[in-house]
């Protein structure tokens, strides 16, 4: 029988790539420093005729260590040893899927995202994860605009980092509130204000790049105490960003508007 501790664990070493009987025959023999098959029988759910194999397993994998004696020992290897052989296996297999990937991407059947559409994403998370995305690409310039509650430290931080190489501007209705500028002082960050609050009560953010990306979100009700939904959508070098475009550069005092 095991606990709900190490049921986690089994499943946690599964993430990772072993089987369910290796993981289980791996933390027994953790436990007993080393044994036998007989011994991981009587520790676990997992049938001696099993065991062997699964003990074979764990060797092949650099995790455990064969004794031939009579009859056979096993040992696990020290769990430092075993935490960087398979931190090193997961990094190895991610590159192995993500260089793919890449190359998929790049293929022939691949079309680009920058086709006539408009992609939506769903959380705050989510959202702030494709705006960091967006900033990080940004060529010439890039305006964000939103309350204080969408101007997170991450957020803030990739368009600190950005300034340092395009031109940004941080607008918003409350921009002489100290949770924005703030959040910009000493970096090359514009801080400015809308010449009109451009912004309903289900109004989030806005984020315009280069001329040709654009993002708009809304809020709606809260998912947890204080914290409010949000979905957005964004498009990128199509004629529905330059339409929005066009209707965000009428919000914006001549300075900015010139540069967009």
């Amino acid at each position: 029988m095991t606990d709900d501790g190490e049921s986690e664990a089994v499943e946690a070493l599964q993430r990772l790539g072993l089987s369910k009987y290796e993981a289980q025959v791996f933390i027994a023999l953790e436990r007993l420093g080393a044994g036998t098959a007989r011994d991981v029988d009587r520790m676990t759910d997992v049938p001696r005729s099993q065991v062997y194999g699964a003990a074979e397993n764990l060797e092949e994998r650099g995790l455990v260590e064969v004794q031939q004696s009579n009859p056979i020992q096993y040992r696990a290897v020290p769990l430092d040893e075993a935490r960087e052989t398979l931190t090193e296996r997961f990094e190895r297999e991610q590159a192995r899927a993500f260089d793919y990937l890449e190359t998929a991407r790049r293929g022939e059947d691949y079309k680009d995202e920058h086709q006539e559409g408009v992609w939506t994403v769903h959380g705050r998370d989510n959202v702030s994860a494709r705006v960091r995305q967006i900033v990080a690409d940004a060529r010439e310039h890039v305006l964000y605009a939103s309350g204080p509650e969408l101007v997170d430290e991450e957020v803030a931080a990739a368009l600190r980092e950005r300034a340092e190489e395009v031109d940004v501007w941080v607008c918003s209705e409350f921009s002489d509130d100290p949770a924005i500028t703030e959040q910009f002082a000493d970096s090359a960050v514009t801080v400015a204000p809308f010449p009109e609050d451009p912004t309903a009560d289900a109004a989030g953010r806005l984020l315009a790049v280069d001329g040709e990306t654009v993002l708009l979100s809304v809020l709606g009700g809260e998912e947890l105490p204080g914290v409010r939904t949000e979905t957005a959508i964004w498009s990128s070098d199509t004629g529905i960003a330059t339409v929005l475009l066009q209707l965000l550069r009428s919000h914006l005092d001549d300075d900015i508007e010139a540069k967009l």
